[in-house]
């Protein structure tokens, strides 16, 4: 079944911060993402041929007509506004219709909205007051939800019903926020490229393409100012395609810091202030823990393969979720990542949102809730992030797949922390992970005497072997080991350093 259509009919300059809070809502709600998908008329397509109202044409492909008014009553279109052609074509068509009201009285209204609302008074329909979008939210919902149910037979799961209601309750208003001075075009066009590349999947599309914007503003991503009809950034979409998200907001910098102790000094091995859109942020801070960590090698037959101290996995599961779900309304505090000689400290700020506990967390007894549903789900979308409860969980498998102990979870000071225990020097314990491989592969192994497996085996073992060790340990004639030798230059897994008896072979780590 394809998804329902919810037209959202509104004085668009007057209400639009309700307008990106309702598509939010849409695409972020488990059951709603779903069922349903939301129909703003300004993000639709440039109609293919004259249209002389083009916003009824849009409406007529819909399901469900929303309608909210404030107190403007908008641009005359003839005799009637847009939207009050809009309710009336609704009504012609019959759409299931949900209407709010924004304001607790009716004072400031222009004398044409009051009109309005006294013909819908008349057609017998009843409306829902709300006070801002945050307010709007959870209205709305409970209006789709009971639609759904008597209009389509479409009823949610008792998870899918607790869930997006304690995905209202958790959600923050900061990722809403309109960013007046942030053009979308002013975003980093290769950030935007990981979306374009998973939503938009078309070779012809370009980054800065209308139905990239379409779909960033459907998202909640951006929002359109009504009077040059620009799209301008939300918050959510600066910290994921912003290239410096933390000029206008310092809490979304992450501190990352490198010890060679077990405790905090003064002359930290390295330190890194990272302000880059968050899937960029992940990369440079793993970047940084992999250039400040060990990595053990270990031979596996004829490979040396180096291994991880943490596994990258759980690293970088721990920092999906601390920038998915921190508190970005706290400008004090910033995420910080502590590299010490035993373990690596992820900090988040803010405590998990109810009803999300500790306890929860570490039986993983717990639906997925999120404080910024719209940087959550456009993680999930560019595949950082599942949005099925399960981060914890992977997180515990990784660590202990790799030989190490779980992770640990507290809080402090108004903290959420994350505690990976290393294996602090005893690298012995570590895993090698499954499907590991060297440079070595099965087709080159393949092509191999004994002879020339023992001299991988010496190179991957010190770095390098000469014809001279190949005498002492090899019981064949100098020029058997010559042919040796060569052909492990010619099959690109040797490269000889030096000229004459000081020649050596070493790996040749750059083939393709």
């Amino acid at each position: 079944m394809s998804k329902l259509r919810v037209f959202v009919s509104s004085v668009q300059k007057e209400l639009e911060p309700e307008r990106v809070a309702i598509a939010s809502l849409i695409t972020t709600d488990p059951f709603l993402m779903e069922h349903c998908e939301p129909v703003l008329f300004e993000r639709e397509p440039i109609p293919a041929r004259p249209a002389t109202q083009p916003y009824l044409e849009c409406l007529r492909d819909c399901h469900v007509y929303v309608l909210l008014i404030f107190n403007n009553y908008g641009n005359p279109d003839g005799d009637l506004s847009a939207s009050h052609h809009e309710y009336r074509f609704a009504q012609q068509l019959k759409l299931p219709t949900l209407i709010f009201l924004k304001g607790g009285t009716d004072d400031t209204r222009s004398a044409e909205t009051r009109k309005f609302l006294a013909e819908i008074k008349q057609n017998k329909h009843t409306y829902r007051r709300f006070i801002d979008r945050e307010d709007l939210k959870p209205e709305l919902r409970r209006g789709l939800l009971a639609l759904l149910k008597n209009e389509f037979k479409l009823k949610p799961t008792r998870d899918e019903s607790e869930g997006g209601r304690e995905q209202i309750d958790a959600a923050s208003a900061f990722e809403a926020t309109p960013l007046p001075a942030v053009h979308w075009k002013s975003l980093d066009e290769s950030a935007i490229g990981r979306l374009v590349a998973q939503v938009i999947q078309s070779p012809s599309i370009k980054i800065w393409d209308e139905t990239v914007c379409q779909s960033m503003h459907t998202r909640g991503l951006l929002w359109r100012r009504d009077e040059n009809g620009e799209h301008y950034a939300t918050a959510a979409g600066l910290l994921l395609f912003g290239k410096r998200p933390a000029e206008p907001f310092p809490q979304c910098e992450i501190l990352v810091d490198a010890y060679a102790d077990t405790k905090i000094s003064g002359k930290p091995r390295g330190q890194l202030n990272v302000n880059a859109p968050i899937p960029a942020a992940i990369e440079q801070v793993l970047e940084f823990v992999d250039k400040h960590t060990f990595h053990p090698a270990r031979v596996v037959g004829i490979n040396n393969i180096a291994l991880d101290e943490y596994p990258q996995r759980a690293l970088r599961e721990v920092l999906v979720n601390a920038m998915a779900h921190r508190n970005y309304e706290d400008a004090t505090r910033k995420i910080s990542v502590q590299i010490f000689s035993d373990r690596i400290v992820v900090v988040s700020p803010g405590y998990p949102p109810a009803p999300l506990t500790l306890a929860k967390l570490r039986r993983g007894n717990y639906r997925p809730c999120s404080r910024n549903p719209v940087i959550a789900q456009t993680l999930a979308v560019l595949k950082f992030m599942e949005q099925r409860g399960s981060g914890f969980a992977r997180m515990r498998d990784a660590m202990l797949n790799h030989g190490l102990d779980a992770p640990v979870y507290g809080e402090q000071d108004g903290y959420f922390v994350v505690t990976f225990p290393g294996p602090n020097g005893n690298y012995d314990r570590l895993k090698l992970p499954e499907g590991a491989t060297g440079l070595i592969t099965p087709a080159i192994e393949a092509q191999l005497n004994d002879r020339q497996k023992k001299i991988l085996v010496e190179v991957q073992k010190t770095g390098f072997v000469t014809s001279g060790w190949c005498r002492k340990h090899l019981p064949v004639v100098y020029d058997t080991i010559r042919r040796d030798l060569l052909a492990l230059i010619e099959l690109g897994v040797l490269q000889p350093e030096g000229k004459g008896r000081s020649t050596r072979y070493v790996l040749k780590t750059n083939r393709e």
